[in-house]
């Protein structure tokens, strides 16, 4: 079954259970996939890898205004991004765990013979690719940084 199908189910449940947490979430998410579909030069179907982009979209948005609005001392606003940001991330495939992504990078650091920070470039590039939807590019690169240090 596809996301926007997952998603419209779940909308009609949410609407049915009067989750406004989940409900305000998944529209968003329907919004942004309807836009990824009709954006130019786009085809009539999302591929998988670009729904779980979209999806890491909107999860970053939230995490930057929850951010800002912690800074700013608003719990309300602080409180309704971090609830939205656990109804998308229930469509992402699951996160790595520090440990796992240590590990990953470590053996790719050890694949590809890199020994500076100067070569970084060749793990992001890679590790990217292959931990999409499973790590964040911002973790993937602390983690680099502070393995190659």
């Amino acid at each position: 079954m596809s996301l926007e199908t997952t998603i419209n189910q779940d909308i009609k449940t949410a609407m049915l259970a009067k989750d406004e947490t989940s409900l305000r979430s998944l529209r968003a998410v329907k919004s942004a996939l309807l836009l990824a579909k009709t954006e130019k030069g786009a085809s009539t179907e999302i591929t998988e890898d670009a729904e779980i982009k979209v999806l890491q979209k909107l999860v970053k948005q939230r995490k930057e205004s929850s951010e800002i609005y912690k800074t700013q001392n608003r719990e309300d606003l602080y409180q309704i991004e971090i609830d939205e940001i656990g109804v998308i991330e229930k469509y992402l495939p699951k996160q790595l765990s520090q440990e796992e992504l240590n590990t990953y990078i470590k053996s790719l650091i050890e694949k590809l013979n890199v020994s500076s920070v100067k070569e970084m470039g060749k793990i992001m590039g890679v590790a990217n690719k292959e931990l999409a939807g499973k790590a964040d590019g911002k973790a993937i690169s602390e983690t680099i940084k502070g393995i190659l240090a």
